[in-house]
């Protein structure tokens, strides 16, 4: 069982238990993290973060809960975001790889691809835009779309890592190396070490790494 514990006067709780407390399933309550949707504090153990009681009754007490706050990190994959928007899964798929719709996580499947999961309220809002409906009703897919595909173009790997470095920045807060190794960790090593000439610099960088996705 998960312990209660003080961390700066405030009683704290496991991610585990939070998630539990909230009613979301760990990846639901990972990215209500990364969207800035629950905070978090450090543990002064250097356990990872926690998540103060005080945030889980100020959550548990909002209009909706638990709904609200699941439809808030509710993802989907290509064939529900299409029906979503009401397109052609191909027609989705271009946009996406297109980069106009940004993924927010992802899985490998059984046969090690990956699957794109995007967040199911932004595809609405995206839906929802006046200035996007030739995207989604036109007879042909619009031309720059047509040739940036016919050239290979695919901006979600892109668009995910940049997205994923704004969620890791946000976590570091005001710490200066922790945020210099939140961009790092998604960079080869080879580029680290041509910008961080200094070995104990780069050591020290590497130490504030945070965990990436498997």
């Amino acid at each position: 069982m998960s312990r209660t514990v003080t961390t700066s006067d405030r009683p704290t709780c496991a991610p585990s238990r939070a998630a539990r407390e909230l009613g979301l399933k760990r990846g639901e309550f990972d990215l209500a993290v990364n969207l800035g949707f629950i905070r978090t504090v450090p543990d002064e153990g250097g356990g990872g973060p926690r998540v103060a009681l005080a945030e889980i009754d100020h959550l548990r007490s909002g209009d909706g809960f638990p709904d609200a706050l699941r439809e808030r990190v509710a993802t989907v994959g290509t064939t529900a975001g299409a029906e979503l928007m009401d397109v052609a899964p191909t027609r989705f798929t271009s946009l996406a790889r297109y980069g106009l719709l940004i993924p927010v996580t992802f899985y490998l499947n059984r046969y090690r691809a990956v699957v794109w999961l995007y967040l199911a309220e932004e595809l609405r809002q995206f839906a929802a835009e006046g200035s996007h409906t030739r995207l989604l009703t036109a007879r042909r897919t619009p031309t720059e779309i047509r040739e940036g595909l016919k050239a290979g173009m695919d901006r979600r790997p892109r668009n995910w890592r940049g997205r994923h470095v704004g969620f890791l920045t946000r976590q570091a807060g005001d710490d200066p190396w922790a945020r210099a190794g939140a961009v790092a960790c998604l960079l080869d090593p080879a580029d680290v070490a041509d910008v961080v000439r200094d070995p104990q610099e780069r050591t020290r960088l590497a130490r504030c790494h945070p965990r990436l996705p498997a």
